[in-house]
């Protein structure tokens, strides 16, 4: 009888010692997928956090680097605006009528340009906003997209974001336009490489050229 007792006792024993260690494994993996849940957790938070502290300063930096005035309703005449001469196309004005500077828009900008005979706008593209070209006098070649057309007064281009245009003085007269965007920062660009009409013009070299295109590349790429 002691020893059927003894083997009794034992079994169990041996039984309790199996089911401590599976709660112990039970437990031990439970931890294990409790921490890896925070672990993934933290990470995600940490990836969303920090694109949200990058997008916020962009946006800032964006903000800073173009002055805006309070809005203000204006009736421009033909000769009035922010009137600027070309340093890399000598001969070559344009009038900024509206922006965040001049009205304070800050969902638009608007420029006049008038383009000397021979004169062309390079290939270029605007990542940040939609443009119009109102065709005001001349006779112009526009290149959009892989379209080429000939242009006269009263022609509308549209330029969807993202759409390379270009444009040459192809006649013997000026070629007068009105430029439109959907969104201001471009016009940073251009008074970047002009100077007031009047002041003397000093043309700038390739390297400075290709370094303010660089700074100025969320408003416009060139091929």
């Amino acid at each position: 009888m002691e020893v059927r007792s003894l083997r009794i006792s034992n079994a169990e024993q041996e039984r309790k010692n199996r089911q401590q260690g599976q709660c112990a494994r039970a437990l031990e993996s439970s931890l294990e997928v409790f921490m890896r849940s925070v672990l993934l957790a933290i990470g995600v938070f940490s990836i969303g956090y920090c694109g949200a502290l990058v997008a916020r300063q962009t946006s800032a930096e964006q903000s800073q680097s173009i002055s805006v005035t309070k809005p203000t309703p204006l009736i421009l005449a033909a000769d009035e605006g922010e009137q600027r001469e070309f340093r890399t196309r000598p001969g070559v004005t344009f009038t900024v009528k509206i922006d965040p500077r001049n009205g304070g828009s800050e969902h638009m900008a608007v420029v006049t340009e008038d383009m000397a005979p021979g004169d062309r706008i390079p290939m270029h593209r605007h990542p940040h906003a939609d443009e119009l070209i109102f065709i005001e006098s001349g006779t112009g070649r526009v290149t959009l997209g892989d379209k080429v057309q000939e242009v006269h007064a009263g022609a509308v281009v549209f330029i969807p974001r993202d759409t390379w245009i270009g444009m040459e003085n192809i006649g013997k007269e000026r070629l007068t336009h009105i430029d439109v965007w959907s969104a201001p920062g471009f016009q940073e660009y251009m008074r970047a490489i002009s100077v007031p009409k009047g002041s003397p013009v000093v043309p700038l070299s390739k390297a400075e050229v290709n370094e303010l295109r660089k700074k100025y590349s969320h408003y416009g790429i060139y091929q």
